[in-house]
């Protein structure tokens, strides 16, 4: 995919979604940064890519913290070279209703799942832009399509990460860079294990009769697997995608039945 060279930084990269998407672009080539605000758990996602032949360096990096920036940034530039493709992705907050939510928690996560990713991505579009290329890919969820019940705050902040992106895409397309949504709709991963367990015990019934429930609304009839979320990011990371901006593009095996 005319990869080989480029330098990504991976957030959340020690999770299910951030893993995979780490390990599909190292298989193309690039040598990846995987951050994670638990570094064992980014050591292990780099060393299994390492182990496998390809180039990666973990990062404990709490992405809220906006001090850090520069130091990460440099780091990643002394070891791999400048950051050229950027993967935003984040952890999501607890289920909760839309209402009733203090002013502190609503900033809370709005400095952890918007301020930070805006933030890290204008750090590294200078460079980007001097060099002209460069990708920046913002995974986000399902319930900025189709909101989610109990998922109040994931809904509302993640879908302005999508009018973010949209207008970042048009003002930095002519410098060689795209700006992409990524939304995942039921991926087996231990994200998806929390709120299925949550459903149950919410409604007082067998998580598997949850699970089973929620894989029969999937028209492929099946959880999607992490290395399909992870091989589509790196699509749109390689030049073959390089007219492919401004869009939200679902990874959910037909589940949402939006247009």
């Amino acid at each position: 995919m005319q990869l080989d060279g480029k330098t990504a930084l991976v957030f959340g990269a020690g999770g299910g979604l951030g893993g995979a998407i780490a390990r599909s672009l190292a298989s193309e080539g690039v040598r990846v940064a995987a951050a994670d605000i638990d570094d064992v758990a980014a050591a292990k996602t780099a060393d299994g890519i390492v182990s496998a032949g390809g180039q990666a360096i973990s990062i404990g990096w709490d992405i809220a913290d906006l001090s850090v920036i520069d130091a990460r940034l440099a780091a990643i530039a002394k070891a791999f070279g400048p950051v050229d493709i950027l993967v935003n992705n984040t952890g999501g907050p607890p289920p909760t209703p839309a209402s009733g939510q203090t002013a502190e928690t609503w900033s809370k996560y709005f400095d952890m799942m918007v301020r930070s990713v805006i933030s890290v991505t204008d750090a590294v579009l200078p460079g980007m832009k001097k060099r002209g290329w460069g990708r920046v890919i913002t995974s986000t969820s399902s319930g900025v399509v189709a909101p989610i019940p109990n998922l109040g705050i994931s809904n509302s902040l993640r879908l302005a990460l999508v009018g973010w992106s949209k207008t970042l895409a048009r003002e930095i397309g002519r410098d060689g860079i795209t700006a992409n949504i990524v939304l995942p709709g039921r991926i087996a991963t231990g994200r998806i294990t929390f709120l299925d367990e949550q459903k149950a015990k919410r409604e007082n019934r067998p998580v598997e009769e949850v699970t089973a429930e929620s894989t029969a609304s999937i028209p492929v009839g099946r959880y999607g697997r992490p290395q399909e979320y992870g091989d589509t990011v790196a699509f749109l990371a390689s030049q073959r995608a390089s007219y492919i901006t401004g869009s939200v593009i679902r990874i959910d095996g037909g589940l949402i039945q939006s247009i």
